[in-house]
């Protein structure tokens, strides 16, 4: 979460804001390129351990069909979350022109999904989830244009695509199959944490995938072959031949960007299994409350951009992002270097510890509260 927070600190700040392309290998440079790639990681690793959490969350519920009606009821929330409060953040536009279906809807989707899924055996879920994640690739080639149902059901599945629905442009960012079938194997690594699993065999198991999902994707990426629609190309530096290399398509997420993230992410979880942290430590804070640190790390972006462009002499409703102004490119021209990217987003974690630190004693503090579990 931390790291997503500095890209959506860049999308405000950096120069261009939301029209720069980080991954422009014409026009980016190295720091711009990684400060992109890095967080990468963040939505993958956000979907695959929504499933593990819904496969513990599964160990204390009574039975099947109670864990299968919270994730429903949850998913279904996201949904409306990401269409509504999340929208809201991105843009402050209160008509909706435009909505803005990213990783939340995602999750959303994805845990609905799941929640049908979890009746399955768990051999036949992890064929799922495998089949999602290494064949949808193939569908590439499958292109709609119209904006008929059938078109967006496709666009919702695997074409990210702009369309115009009763006057209002929803931008489907995050084209769920993948997601779905990322999700699904996150569920089934539930498994390796129930409480009678050896700890050194789960560390051993989650290094192993981790090692092997590495390899597949450097083997693929390397002979540009399957599961990447962009090839990479030797370019005039070293440097720009690596940002060449390492620039795989998240929208909609490859199976080479999958491989290339949730590998070095289950490295990490290996490692991670030994260390412990004081229960007052800011990671673990930020890691308790993170649909909270989601929704407000936006709005308090979103807020302080709009304070620095009245501060730099311009009209404050440029960042009333409307279908209308973002189609003008009134921002394409505005924001900074990348050291105040940074800084701000420094200075955006330092809020929001302080209320996340609040918002969990508060959580803490009233177990009974059933809504709590949505926020």
């Amino acid at each position: 979460m931390i790291i997503m927070a500095l890209d959506h600190v860049r999308m405000y700040f950096g120069q261009g804001t939301w029209y720069a392309e980080p991954t422009n290998l014409a026009t980016t440079t190295p720091l711009l390129f990684f400060t992109r790639w890095i967080t990468h990681f963040c939505a993958p690793v956000f979907v695959f351990l929504a499933g593990t959490s819904a496969f513990l969350i599964g160990t204390k519920k009574e039975n099947q069909r109670e864990l299968s009606a919270f994730l429903l009821t949850r998913g279904l929330w996201f949904v409306i979350a990401e269409i509504i409060i999340v929208t809201f953040a991105w843009t402050f536009d209160i008509t909706y022109s435009i909505i803005i279906l990213q990783v939340i809807w995602a999750i959303g989707i994805s845990m609905v999904v799941l929640s049908a899924l979890i009746f399955l055996p768990s051999s036949l879920i992890s064929m799922i989830g495998l089949l999602f994640v290494f064949s949808h690739n193939l569908l590439d080639g499958i292109q709609f244009q119209g904006d008929g149902v059938l078109d967006i059901l496709w666009y919702v599945l695997h074409q990210p695509q702009v369309v115009i629905l009763n006057g209002y442009v929803v931008d489907a960012y995050y084209s769920v199959l993948p997601w779905i079938g990322l999700m699904i194997l996150g569920y089934v690594c539930g498994n390796l944490y129930k409480k009678e699993f050896p700890t050194n065999q789960r560390k051993i198991y989650l290094l192993g995938i981790g090692i092997a999902a590495i390899v597949l994707f450097i083997f693929l990426r390397g002979q540009n072959l399957y599961g990447e629609p962009t090839t990479w190309q030797t370019q005039e530096t070293q440097i720009f031949t690596w940002i060449s290399f390492l620039n795989v398509t998240k929208y909609p997420a490859s199976l080479q960007f999958i491989l290339m993230t949730i590998g070095p992410a289950l490295i990490f979880l290996s490692f991670a299994d030994s260390w412990t942290q004081k229960s007052s430590h800011p990671l673990l804070t930020f890691g308790r409350v993170p649909f909270f640190f989601y929704i407000l790390h936006l709005y308090l972006i979103h807020i302080l951009a709009l304070i620095a462009l009245v501060l730099s002499g311009r009209d404050w409703h440029a960042y009333i992002l409307s279908a209308r102004s973002l189609r003008s490119g009134a921002l394409s021209n505005f924001g900074f270097d990348l050291w105040v990217v940074y800084l701000v987003w420094i200075l955006v974690l330092v809020i929001l510890y302080s209320l996340c630190l609040w918002y969990q004693k508060y959580k803490e503090s009233n177990p009974n509260k059933w809504w709590l579990s949505y926020i």
